[in-house]
């Protein structure tokens, strides 16, 4: 096992997770950021009220992407599972 090929474990592992994190993460950006601007036009300073909506959008989009999401993970796994033999020797 050389250092090209655990960089390259290395890089499917990282582009794995943020694949799979990635819709979450952009949904609370964009949640956050709707919020912050009503909160600005409104001029409402509650520090609170842009966690409650963050919380539902991630929610629902766990039940959106959650299949894809879980579809991802497992091939990556089961991909790593199945080339052990290569990484150990």
């Amino acid at each position: 096992m050389n250092s090209q090929f655990v960089l390259s474990l290395a890089e499917n592992g990282v582009f794995t997770i943020l694949l799979v994190t990635g819709p979450l993460l952009i949904l609370a950006l964009a949640v956050g950021l709707l919020v912050s601007i009503f909160q600005a036009t409104t001029q409402i300073q509650e520090q609170t009220l842009a966690f409650i909506p963050k919380i539902v959008a991630v929610l629902m989009g766990l039940v959106i992407f959650g299949p894809w999401m879980l579809s991802h993970i497992t091939e990556f796994t089961t991909d790593l599972f199945q080339n052990l033999n290569r990484f150990t020797g």
